[in-house]
């Protein structure tokens, strides 16, 4: 099981807790990731990717074993202790304004 870290504001979408857990058939990558946390939530669709695109969207970034992933092809391999589950994929809200 992958554990999956998502910001307070979209905590409320899903009903559930701080942390939650997925099931992630094959390479456990980003997409893969996201791809299950969509399957398993559906209201968050959009949300976390644009709907044409699939890309992040712009004040949300990606984060594993203290690593900022945001950048990073999402087809690319976590690494094992997120897919292991012994560390969580960690989505959090950008900071912004001044």
């Amino acid at each position: 099981m992958i554990r999956v870290v998502i910001p307070h504001h979209l905590r409320r979408l899903t009903n559930a807790g701080k942390e939650l857990q997925l099931a992630v058939e094959g390479p456990v990558t980003v997409q893969s990731v996201l791809d299950a946390l969509e399957a398993e939530y559906p209201t968050l669709r959009g949300t976390i990717r644009e709907h044409g695109t699939g890309k992040r969207r712009a004040f949300l970034r990606f984060f594993a074993c203290e690593q900022d992933l945001s950048h990073q092809p999402v087809d690319e391999p976590l690494p094992d202790p997120v897919a292991t589950g012994a560390e969580p994929f960690l989505i959090v809200g950008a900071m912004a304004g001044g």
